[in-house]
């Protein structure tokens, strides 16, 4: 007998508006599974599903393979996971529109410079080739955009300390009229949209990451039209201005991702002026301890991060990276703690790390979230172990 709240596989294909065989070859294709299985193999799914299949439809509509679908997608039965999926997704159609109105001027220039001059212009057809062979940039700002959310987002709901993160690393790089500021690895541009009303209006702020896609998302978050900031794409071991640039330079949660640190400090020591500042953040190796614990405990194989970043560049070992070309660094711990009272937060931040988690945890979700659940009922309480540091320009 069927339950309260199920749908069979055609009934589930009609609600959705697409075709059996679509339910079925999803099935088939580890994409979408049903909610429920019978003894006898009836296969039944439930509205929450919609949400998945959501997803996976707009994903194929922008021309993502089945196997990309299948990592860049996760069932979500809670409406703040759905709401953070749809405002990425959002971010990720405006980038389609975005690149698609880039491959039409190109197309148009092309044609009519074929028209005009009778002969092909090869520079601008390797354009055309470029532009039109963007899906795997376009999966990796998808994950890139989605994973930050998660991370945020928890931080958001569950932290202890009422300032918040970013409102507290804006005070502590002390601002002021007249500066010119440049952010290393600046993601969505989060730290200037939560204070932009404290922010003078006479500065310039030059954002910077490596991601045009996240570029993208800083601009839209930030507005073109604020004259404030600038925005510019390159790799902070190579920064491309002269020396003495800026009196600020500030690399939020960036330096253990760098493959040569000592490179991107001495580069941030060529642009600063002349008693300038460098604040970069980092992380404990108490820092989300009960997080990795939580994993292992559930499967032990699962490993959140291929490499400690705290090993790489932390609170234990950042002052003696920085010393060489720093004076007067000074570590400015970060007083916090998060309390999580609902498994999804937390799920959507451990899919989020860079580890192999997807591996064992997707095929078992269902049964991943009740573990969680059970854990967070009481309050699930995690360390924080963060801080930045505050280093002045050695003369």
């Amino acid at each position: 007998m069927k339950k309260e709240g199920y749908y069979s596989s055609g009934e589930f294909a009609k609600l959705a508006r697409v075709t059996l065989r679509t339910i079925r070859y999803y099935d088939k294709q580890n994409i979408l599974k049903p909610s429920l299985v019978t003894e006898s193999g009836a296969r039944f799914y439930t509205k929450e599903d919609l949400a998945r299949l959501q997803q996976i439809l707009l994903l194929k509509y922008l021309g993502f393979s089945l196997d990309d679908i299948r990592e860049m997608t996760v069932a979500d039965t809670d409406y703040h996971l759905m709401l953070d999926s749809l405002h990425v997704q959002l971010k990720l159609v405006r980038d389609r529109i975005e690149q698609m109105q880039l491959v039409e001027n190109a197309i148009r220039s092309t044609a009519a410079a074929i028209q005009d001059e009778q002969s092909v212009d090869w520079s601008r057809m390797l354009e055309l080739i470029h532009l039109t062979g963007m899906e795997k940039s376009l999966k990796n700002q998808y994950q890139d955009a989605s994973n930050i959310s998660a991370r945020i987002n928890l931080h958001s709901l569950c932290s202890q300390n009422p300032e918040g993160w970013f409102p507290w690393v804006f005070r502590m790089c002390d601002i002021r009229p007249g500066m010119r500021i440049l952010e290393l690895g600046c993601g969505d541009g989060t730290l200037w949209m939560k204070n932009l009303s404290r922010l003078p209006e006479s500065i310039s702020i030059t954002l910077s990451d490596l991601s045009e896609g996240m570029l993208r998302d800083a601009r839209r978050t930030l507005g073109a039209e604020d004259e404030r900031f600038s925005f510019a794409a390159f790799d902070c071991a190579d920064i491309p201005y002269e020396k003495e640039s800026f009196d600020l330079v500030i690399a939020n949660h960036v330096l253990f991702y760098c493959e040569n640190i000592p490179r991107v400090c001495a580069e941030v020591l060529r642009v600063l002026r002349p008693d300038g500042h460098f604040v970069c953040s980092a992380y404990g190796s108490s820092h989300m301890k009960e997080v990795s614990q939580l994993v292992q405990d559930f499967d032990e194989r699962i490993i959140l991060s291929a490499e400690k970043l705290y090993e790489k560049f932390g609170r234990e070992n950042g002052e003696a990276i920085l010393r060489p070309f720093f004076e007067k660094i000074v570590w400015c711990s970060y007083e916090d703690s998060l309390s999580v009272g609902s498994p999804e937060p937390l799920i959507s931040y451990i899919l989020s790390c860079h580890g192999n988690q997807n591996q064992y945890i997707l095929d078992r979700y269902n049964d991943f979230r009740a573990f969680v659940k059970k854990k967070t009922d009481r309050g699930f309480p995690i360390t924080k172990d963060a801080g930045l540091f505050l280093c002045r320009k050695k003369l």
